[in-house]
């Protein structure tokens, strides 16, 4: 059975971007826009990774980051976001890995593959 991600990203071309990709490399891909799909998501399909921006245009991703943490601890948590000023936040240390986004997403897919191996 594949692994599922969750992919939470407001960005619409972001989300078909990843999803497109990842599910190339023969993963199950739920991308959502909003923390409440996110939650739905967690709930109901229980993903195997979440992959979390932390620019959402409501509440932050590493408000979200703190919120999992407390309720699934043993859910895998990649941060990949386009600000890397993000890393000296003690927050973002709750995550497994931080990924600056670019236009190369292999770093993103191999940290991935090693989370999930």
């Amino acid at each position: 059975m594949p692994k599922r991600l969750l992919i939470l990203d407001d960005e619409a071309n972001i989300r078909e971007l990843y999803a497109r990709e990842f599910e190339d490399e023969g993963y199950e891909v739920e991308a959502v826009a909003t923390i409440e799909e996110a939650d739905r998501a967690i709930t109901e399909r229980r993903p195997d990774l979440l992959i979390l921006d932390i620019r959402l245009g409501g509440p932050d991703g590493l408000s979200y980051l703190r919120t999992i943490m407390a309720s699934q601890r043993d859910l895998p948590v990649v941060i990949c976001s386009a600000y890397s000023s993000y890393k000296e936040d003690f927050s973002s240390w709750l995550a497994e890995a931080y990924v600056v986004k670019s236009a190369d997403l292999d770093p993103l897919k191999r940290k991935v593959k090693e989370l999930l191996a």
